[in-house]
């Protein structure tokens, strides 16, 4: 018998088996990489993210355990996802999370890559653990290198915390790369401080496109495709890097510059044609645009007495009914105001 649940979800317990069977959705994308959300804390109150007082959190029986997202990851792995990121929330805000990265990389068959986004302010105390588990790599947010202009966006004085751990994870070759949020305020100086974080290293610093979720409601038209433009009149000697792999950003090398800069085109949605992701916020919810509504409560079959294969069969059934790209995502949501990145996952 069917398991029915109120947002229509059905588990089928007793499904095809996982073995060798892939997440291929209705345009033909092949889903091999997992964004997965630990939690919805985090230690900044980032302006283009949450307010700075007030800020709702979701009761903590309501987020998934690590159980429960352990199970969620094998799952995924069985059906050809063989890309994990861990995101938050900021994840080093929820207790014993390097354990289960640890887990994660010795138990899970299938899993090649397993990386983790964070804001830096409390990463450097878990770097030698984060190597020693085998973590593959790290996002690091930085939106700036003034420490006025630091403590004005996160609206905390922790620059030269996220600093050090950048130079640690260097020093033990942690690859990083770093990710900057491109506000209506950011001035051409901080692109260019930013982007020298890669002339003396070997990361790749990677500019995000202003989103409806920044805080700000949504972004109006004429700012899209404007920041490749500006990049290109800032530094008109990059070069556009080929790339052979699905990725949501564009790369471009600099002469003199051991790294590279990117482009995230989010607002623009350039990349929806190849995206090869889905998410899962820190309440079970998966999304397979980051402008959906949500598409399947994960939440609720992993608590009922739905089997992996049960689950397996309605996380296919979800994706093979995905959106074209991200602008039909966002046309049918018709949300009244947008969730932060913070719920969202990142």
């Amino acid at each position: 018998m069917p398991i029915s649940f109120s947002d229509g979800s059905v588990c089928k317990n007793g499904g095809a088996s996982t073995e060798s069977r892939s997440l291929i959705d209705n345009y033909n994308r092949k889903i091999t990489y997992l964004r997965l959300s630990v939690t919805d804390r985090c230690n900044l109150r980032c302006r283009y993210c949450c307010p700075e007082e007030g800020v709702v959190l979701v009761p903590h029986e309501e987020i998934l355990s690590f159980e429960e997202l352990h199970r969620l990851v094998r799952i995924f792995a069985s059906l050809g996802v063989s890309k994990v990121r861990i995101t938050g929330g900021e994840p080093f805000a929820r207790r014993d999370l390097v354990n289960f990265l640890l887990k994660l990389k010795s138990s899970v068959e299938g899993l090649r890559t397993l990386s983790i986004t964070t804001n830096g302010v409390q990463t450097f105390h878990h770097l030698e653990a984060l190597k020693a588990a085998g973590v593959d790599g790290i996002n690091l947010s930085l939106d700036t290198l003034d420490k006025q202009r630091f403590l004005n966006i996160t609206r905390r004085d922790r620059l030269d915390d996220v600093l050090r751990t950048f130079h640690a994870a260097l020093a033990l070759a942690i690859p990083l790369k770093v990710n900057s949020v491109v506000l209506e305020d950011t001035e051409d100086s901080d692109l260019i401080n930013l982007a020298s974080l890669g002339k003396d290293n070997p990361v790749t610093v990677r500019f995000i496109e202003r989103m409806p979720f920044s805080g700000s409601g949504t972004v109006a038209h004429h700012e899209r495709d404007r920041l490749v433009a500006r990049l290109r009149r800032i530094f008109p000697a990059m070069k556009e890097v080929e790339q052979s792999l699905p990725t949501t950003a564009r790369i471009f090398s600099l002469p003199g510059y051991q790294g590279k800069i990117g482009v995230i085109e989010g607002n623009s949605r350039h990349f929806c044609s190849s995206c090869n992701k889905v998410r899962i916020t820190a309440t079970g919810m998966l999304k397979t645009c980051l402008y959906d509504n949500g598409v399947l409560d994960l939440r609720a079959l992993l608590r009922s007495d739905c089997d992996d294969e049960g689950i397996a069969d309605a996380i296919i059934r979800s994706v093979q009914k995905s959106f074209v790209d991200g602008h039909a995502a966002e046309a049918v949501s018709l949300r009244k105001s947008e969730p932060s990145m913070a719920v969202i996952g990142g």
